[in-house]
C-alpha cells in the first residue's frame, strides 16, 4: 500500500509502481455517522436478499434485529445509497425529467454471442468508514466485465468515462441501462447514438431486466466487498482492479461450462466475427 509519510518514494511514483491513477489516491470516500454506515451496510446486504423490499419492510427487518430506526431514518439512507424504495430492484440511478426514454428490447431475444448485447448499472459499496459508487459494463451472452469506474458520488460522469472506455474496444449491437438519469442524459446516449447502437432501456420496477449485472453485484459483494471490508478509496481500488482480474480471466462458471467470461467473449467474438 501506498506511504504517506517516511518514504523516499513520491506518492506518484507509487500510484504508478502499482498502476493507480492518483485521482483514486485522493479521492474520498462518501461519509455518515459510524451507526448509520452500520445501518447502510445491513440494509444493502438485505436488498440482494429481498430487493422488493421498500423502507416499511427494511426498517421492519432493522427493528427485528435490534436497531430502534424509524421509518423516516431508513428512507432517507436508502434515497442516499441509491436505492428506490417504490421499485422492486436496485434504484441507485433516478430517472430525470425531459429525458428520452427508450423502449425495452430484450424481451424474448435469444443471446448467441459476444457484442451483442452490454448492458450497465450502478451499485453501492460499503466500506470500513464511508461509501463508494461502483459502475460496470458487462457483455450478455459470456458475463465479461468490459470496464468499470468507481465514483464518490451519484454524477454520471464516471457512467460516460466507462461508456467510453468500452467503446473504444469494440462495440455491441443493443446497449441496455435502466431509466436512471445518469443513463438516459445525452453525454451517455449521444456516444451509443453516433456508433449507431440500439439503446435499449429496463422497464419502470423491472428487476429482471438487467439480471446479469443485478446478480454480478451479488457475486462481487459475497465474494469481495463484504469479506475486504475495504478501508481506504486506493485499496478500495487495488482490491477491486484484482477481483475483476479473477472474475474475469479465473473464475469458472457453470452457466458457461465452467469456462471463464473472456474464454467465452474471445471464443464468440472471432465467432462472430467471421460469420
Amino acid at each position: 500500500m501506498i506511504e504517506t509519510t517516511h518514504s523516499e518514494i513520491s506518492i506518484r511514483r507509487q500510484c504508478d509502481l502499482i498502476g493507480l491513477n492518483r485521482s483514486s489516491f485522493y479521492m474520498k470516500p462518501a461519509t455518515e455517522s459510524v451507526l448509520n454506515l452500520h445501518l447502510m451496510r445491513l440494509i444493502d446486504e438485505q436488498y440482494l436478499k429481498t430487493p422488493f423490499y421498500g423502507y416499511p419492510r427494511m426498517t421492519a427487518q432493522l427493528r427485528r434485529a435490534g436497531y430502534a430506526v424509524n421509518p423516516k431514518r431508513v428512507a432517507r439512507l436508502m434515497q442516499i445509497m441509491g436505492l428506490k424504495a417504490l421499485f422492486p430492484k436496485h434504484k441507485t440511478s433516478i430517472s430525470a425529467p425531459g429525458h428520452k426514454i427508450y423502449p425495452y428490447l430484450l424481451r424474448g431475444m435469444t443471446i448467441t454471442h459476444s457484442n451483442q448485447v452490454w448492458s450497465t448499472d450502478i451499485t453501492y459499496i460499503p466500506m470500513k468508514s464511508g461509501f463508494m459508487y461502483l459502475v460496470a459494463i458487462i457483455d450478455w451472452f459470456s458475463r465479461y466485465i468490459l470496464t468499470w469506474r468507481l465514483s464518490n458520488t451519484l454524477d454520471g460522469a464516471f457512467c460516460v468515462v466507462a461508456l467510453n472506455q468500452a467503446l473504444a474496444n469494440g462495440q455491441p449491437k443493443i446497449f441496455n441501462t435502466d431509466q436512471g438519469s445518469q443513463f438516459t442524459a445525452h453525454a451517455f446516449t449521444q456516444p451509443l447514438l453516433d456508433a449507431n447502437i440500439r439503446i435499449s432501456m429496463d422497464g419502470r420496477g423491472r428487476a429482471l431486466d438487467n439480471i446479469f449485472i443485478e446478480r454480478f453485484w451479488r457475486t462481487i459483494k459475497y465474494e469481495d466487498i463484504y469479506l475486504k471490508d475495504y478501508e481506504t478509496v486506493p485499496a478500495l481500488k487495488i482490491g477491486l482492479t484484482d477481483y475483476f482480474d479473477f472474475y474475469n480471466h479465473q473464475r469458472l462458471h457453470q452457466s458457461l461450462e465452467y469456462r471463464t467470461p473472456f474464454e467465452v467473449y474471445q471464443q464468440h467474438s472471432n465467432v462472430e466475427k467471421t460469420s
